[in-house]
């Protein structure tokens, strides 16, 4: 028996002296020095799956020319809200695809996930949930990747920035580092908006819980690194939920934040708001007035520091010195000119919004598009209430100083490839650091005698 644990553990010896070296391992370890991840984003508008394939430093590589495969489908799952299986049966021709991009050898260890984003949450009774099963019970018979039911589920807000967060830091070579190198950011989506940054430990240990006993701040272990992530979403304060309410605040009379010379509709769930400009158009007091009382600037706060509703704000800390914001932050940013279109990121400062928010407010509907050449239609009538959504979400709502200087991104250079930051490369990285120590301990307990 002791010379049978004296062999098990030279053989270990050896494994972890070939991966310090960066040799590859012989035998079933080769499986390990490369790994793939499946994830599908079940959005809205239609489904998406991203492949992404890792080295053995967890250093994303290419699939063929790319760094990822990236399939798109319409409708979304919510489309089929009356046939479950229809909608499980519409991810079958991306699944295939997804599975025919990963060698046979790593598919077990593969793992696959499905994130379900606004679509499926608007939808009524057990609608959504039926789909979700349809999609499970359609993956345990039809993949050989990776599989856990809990892996397909509607995505949290929180789970979402978190994602996001993980993304942005691996795509800019944070993640390993100590908590004060790595970057905050606040994505601002439709629906929802996210915040996350890293903290201290002794900060999460002392960090207050929500109401309903959720935590603020979420562990994770990332590339040999734990981090304590403070994360919130802020559901119904992404930009076209914050619209919606904003009108209804007019009470289907004119608003002090549509454009001059509008007069119309805007739909957001289904639900139609009056969407009509004052004679004299926009009051850009009174609309900042409204959109405060939408944010709960004011609201009641039962910790020391909170950003708005009545939220606390993480305490703040060595991880927000570097802020990034995306998503609609970049596409106003690059819309009115705060930063060039032509490029995936730029650095801003939030005044910038309020400049930019002055001018359009001032611009009547007609004219928008010569002072604005890049602007689309749809956003016209909305561009001055958006405008400065966006400069008090940051300042008043985040307690962001108006003239601190900020990144706002929509792509990162990784390799010489301009790669999106977005949740799926986070949940990838996260479903793989998470996997590789199994795979390992699995592989060590194959070793023969």
């Amino acid at each position: 028996m002791q010379k049978h644990n004296i062999s098990n553990v030279y053989n270990l010896f050896n494994i972890m002296l070939l991966i310090l070296v960066g040799l590859p391992l012989s035998s079933h370890a080769n499986d390990y020095s490369e790994k793939y991840a499946v994830i599908f984003d079940a959005g809205s508008t239609g489904s998406r799956v991203h492949v992404f394939r890792f080295n053995s430093n967890l250093d994303l590589i290419n699939i063929g020319n790319d760094l990822e495969l990236f399939l798109a489908i319409k409708p979304g799952l919510s489309s089929y809200a009356d046939d479950p299986k229809a909608a499980a049966n519409s991810l079958k021709p991306l699944l295939e695809k997804a599975e025919a991009v990963i060698p046979k050898n790593l598919q077990s260890q593969t793992p696959i996930k499905v994130g379900a984003t606004a679509g499926l949450r608007l939808l009524k009774g057990d609608s959504s949930e039926k789909i979700l099963q349809a999609v499970r019970d359609m993956l345990k018979n039809e993949t050989t990747l990776s599989y856990k039911d809990e892996w397909v589920s509607v995505l949290e807000g929180t789970l979402e920035g978190s994602y996001f967060w993980v993304a942005l830091n691996y795509l800019y070579g944070n993640l390993g580092k100590n908590y004060p190198d790595t970057i905050a950011t606040i994505d601002l989506g439709g629906g929802s908006v996210q915040i996350a940054y890293a903290v201290s430990k002794q900060s999460a240990i002392n960090a207050p819980k929500l109401p309903n006993g959720d935590a603020y701040v979420q562990q994770k272990a990332l590339l040999g690194t734990n981090y304590y992530l403070y994360v919130h979403s802020f559901l119904n304060y992404g930009l076209l939920a914050a619209r919606a309410d904003i009108l209804k605040a007019s009470k289907n009379y004119t608003s002090p934040c549509i454009v001059e010379g509008h007069n119309g509709y805007y739909t957001y769930n289904g639900v139609s708001y009056k969407a009509a400009s004052r004679k004299q158009g926009p009051n850009i007091r009174r609309c900042k007035a409204i959109i405060r009382k939408l944010l709960q600037i004011d609201a009641p706060c039962n910790h020391k520091n909170c950003s708005f509703a009545g939220i606390w704000n993480g305490g703040g800390g060595a991880g927000t010195k570097n802020l990034y914001i995306s998503s609609f932050f970049y596409d106003y940013a690059s819309t009115v000119g705060i930063v060039d279109p032509k490029e995936a990121y730029g650095i801003t400062q939030p005044i910038q919004y309020y400049k930019a928010a002055t001018l359009a407010c001032k611009t009547k509907k007609q004219n928008m598009k010569s002072v604005f050449p890049n602007i689309n239609d749809k956003d016209i009538p909305f561009i001055c209430m958006d405008l400065l959504y966006e400069y008090t979400l940051l300042v008043n709502g985040f307690g962001i100083d108006p003239i601190r200087k900020i990144t706002v991104v929509h792509q990162v250079n990784y390799k010489n490839h301009l790669v999106e930051a977005a949740w799926p490369l986070g949940s990838a990285i996260d479903a793989v650091s998470s996997t590789t120590s199994e795979n390992m301990i699995s592989y060590v307990g194959r070793i023969s005698y």
